[in-house]
């Protein structure tokens, strides 16, 4: 596809997006997406995302895209990863249910490959307005997709990770994703990181129920 194209797709995404006036709208806009032809060929849902029953979360997670499990069920986060995050999330003082848990990009890539630029970049205005809908002050990004979309494509995500960074008035904080702790192992680097980050913003979190 042409730049030009490409360039279309991800205005036509954006647009459909910011007219969307609340949760329900937005996620019903985006589960008819086709702008990545190859992914809405593949896919089975679009993972829009979870959000707590009270609509406002404490923080948001973002991930990269839907694995296996996440695209037969239409949820972010349920499969292998999903339960190791729910169990960090645990041992550091914070509850899923009060958090949104999304990804960058809402559709399957085939065998569960990294997403392209091109489907990041039509994908992005799904995301913005989830976050601008949500409101929530503080985001968690899993893994170095995440972190590139928020911090920049040449983060590196051991020289980011630890600390806050504002963009645009939220605390981003960029960690590993769960499945490269499953992949390490427990007592791997990436399993203690992703648990001392998440316990680091539980620590900024405190008091603000």
């Amino acid at each position: 596809m042409s730049p030009v194209g490409l360039d279309h797709d991800a205005r036509t995404v954006a647009a459909a997006a910011a007219a969307a006036p609340d949760w329900a709208a937005l996620a019903a806009a985006a589960r008819t997406c086709v702008a990545c032809p190859e992914l809405a060929a593949t896919r089975r849902h679009v993972v829009v995302g979870d959000v707590p029953l009270t609509g406002r979360p404490r923080l948001v997670l973002v991930g990269e895209a839907p694995g296996a499990t996440e695209d037969e069920t239409g949820r972010p986060f349920v499969g292998r990863s999903g339960a190791l995050l729910d169990l960090l999330l645990g041992e550091a003082g914070l509850d899923r249910a009060e958090a949104a848990v999304l990804n960058v990009v809402k559709c399957r890539p085939p065998g569960n490959r990294t997403p392209r630029a091109a489907e990041v970049a039509r994908c992005s205005g799904w995301l913005r307005r989830q976050l601008d809908l949500l409101g929530a002050p503080v985001v968690v990004a899993l893994g170095l997709s995440s972190a590139k979309w928020f911090l920049g494509p040449r983060t590196v995500l051991a020289a980011v990770r630890g600390r806050p960074h504002d963009v645009e008035g939220r605390a981003v904080w960029a960690t590993y994703h769960p499945s490269a702790a499953i992949r390490f192992g427990p007592n791997g680097a990436p399993r203690a990181g992703l648990l001392a980050d998440l316990t680091a913003v539980a620590a900024t979190l405190e008091g603000t129920r």
